[in-house]
């Protein structure tokens, strides 16, 4: 494994890291991101346009404490395209992406919601990078501020909106922009982010969008089994044989890995770049591979569907093993060979790392009734993985006590407004998210065949007709809060 944004005083942490990989291997929490890492349609080659510029706020490290060392500060990374926006004398709105786990240069283009509708909207809009990731790092370098826990303390959600809260009013104070309204929104654990900044920020932000927001996948109010059932329905629907053939292939394959020559025919039979070193490794790519598919499974590509085209095309005489490996083929295309090692560990693997072993504990396992192996979330073991990592546990049920989840058709409702939730049902995190509406301003707006974060994804002249009607509800919802804020400042100001 190689880790070229590290020198060598980070060296004892790697090892650590490397010295618990197989174990980590066992925790299948699916990654969270608005967009597929592996296939991004039209975006990810785009370079970034010239209307986006690029600013930097002093932001505080620590927004809880009053020690010195909470004072010390750190140049946080925000965009801004002045392009569409009416201006403050008009007190036209103001739309702030809040950058997840990840640099903001890919969502720049890839967040179509914004660009799309910010015409109609006469809005500014503002990216908000997430603080230790990209260019918004703590403590002078990427090295010092994933030394050790101390430096990484600092790295959690609620620092996060604190530091979104921090940038916003000081860019409307420095816009002289006080009376423009601002509707925050993103996606996955961004779209968490989003929704827990108007519950804990309603003086900054007047609403929010919450795009494919698991927020309900905590402290076990969510089935463990729920992303899995819904990734197995997703591969049933398209096809009950490929499901089939995905379910009774795990057993097979590993008994053929228990040969004396099993794994250099695997090796061969996947045609694999280098030889398999364990089972392990192929089990590893391929529940990754299905798991993605049926998170991200968009138009026009549908991987799902692709995959399945894949397995029930492969010839009679090949196999459950051959029709796998087609699966492997269909999806990834035609290559001279296929690596199914490892990528190398990105910034979002090694600080999302962190952020699971510290509050964003998601019990998320398998059971009898998937097309994975059974596999049971275990607590215990998982705070013993992080202390081996970290030298501290993980907090299970600091998310649902900081923000609430428990029983949240009762609670949010008399406390919570102005949000949108919104999913596609095909997407294995809806099981944790909002699907019916809690109030007349906390809504639910979902379709049936959705995947992850797909509505504030960029829109394409192919986008199915439900796709584009949850947008547009999206927008209509908006444009209603924002009515009204105007009319209540009008009455405000009289």
């Amino acid at each position: 494994m190689n880790f070229p944004m590290f020198s060598s005083p980070w060296l004892p942490f790697i090892l650590l890291i490397l010295s618990t990989c197989v174990t980590a291997t066992q925790y299948r929490i699916p990654r969270l991101s608005p967009f597929s890492r592996t296939f991004l349609p039209n975006t990810k080659a785009s370079p970034v346009s010239d209307d986006f510029k690029t600013f930097y706020y002093n932001q505080t490290l620590d927004h809880f404490n009053y020690k010195p060392e909470s004072y010390t500060s750190f140049p946080h990374r925000y965009i801004i395209n002045f392009n569409y926006w009416g201006g403050a004398n008009s007190s036209a709105p103001i739309l702030a992406y809040l950058g997840a786990e990840g640099p903001l240069e890919g969502d720049l283009n890839a967040i179509g919601f914004m660009t799309d509708n910010a015409l109609q909207f006469d809005a500014l809009l503002v990216y908000i990078e997430h603080r230790y990731y990209g260019k918004s790092i703590p403590f002078g370098s990427r090295q010092e501020a994933l030394k050790n826990a101390s430096t990484l303390g600092y790295f959690n959600s609620a620092q996060a909106i604190a530091d979104y809260a921090a940038v916003l009013i000081h860019l409307k104070k420095k816009l002289h922009a006080k009376d423009c309204p601002v509707i925050v929104l993103g996606g996955s654990y961004g779209g968490m982010l989003a929704a827990w900044f108007r519950l804990k920020y309603p003086n900054v932000a007047l609403g929010a969008l919450a795009s494919s927001a698991p927020i309900l996948y905590f402290d076990d109010i969510t089935p463990h089994n729920g992303y899995y059932s819904i990734a197995t329905k997703d591969f049933k629907e398209v096809s009950e044989s490929c499901y089939e053939t995905i379910r009774d292939s795990w057993s097979e394959m590993e008994a053929m890995a228990s040969k004396p020559n099993g794994l250099s025919i695997l090796s061969k039979e996947f045609k694999t770049c280098s030889p398999l070193n364990s089972y392990s490794q192929l089990e590893d790519y391929l529940w990754s591979m299905y798991a993605g598919a049926a998170q991200y499974n968009q138009p026009p590509r549908y991987p799902v569907t692709r995959i399945c085209g894949g397995i029930d095309g492969a010839s009679s005489e090949s196999g459950t093993l051959g029709k796998i490996a087609a699966g492997v083929f269909a999806y990834e295309g035609k290559l001279s060979c296929y690596n199914l090692e490892p990528k190398n560990e990105t910034e979002t693997d090694v600080g999302w790392r962190w952020q699971k072993c510290s509050e964003m504990v998601m019990p998320i396992g398998t059971d009898n009734d998937t097309m994975f192996p059974p596999y049971t979330f275990d607590l215990r073991s998982f705070i013993n993985h992080c202390n081996q990592l970290y030298g501290v546990s993980p907090r299970p049920h600091w998310v649902t006590t900081y923000y609430g989840g428990n029983d949240i058709k009762l609670h949010l409702q008399r406390f919570g407004s102005n949000i949108i939730f919104s999913n596609g049902l095909r997407d294995p995190y809806s099981s944790g998210g909002v699907l019916q509406s809690l109030s007349d301003s906390l809504l639910a707006v979902h379709t049936a065949n959705g995947s992850h974060c797909l509505d504030i994804l960029r829109a394409n002249e192919t986008d199915p007709q439900w796709l584009v009607k949850q947008r547009e509800t999206e927008v209509s919802i908006i444009k209603e809060w924002i009515r009204k804020y105007y009319a209540d400042l009008k009455e405000f100001k009289q």
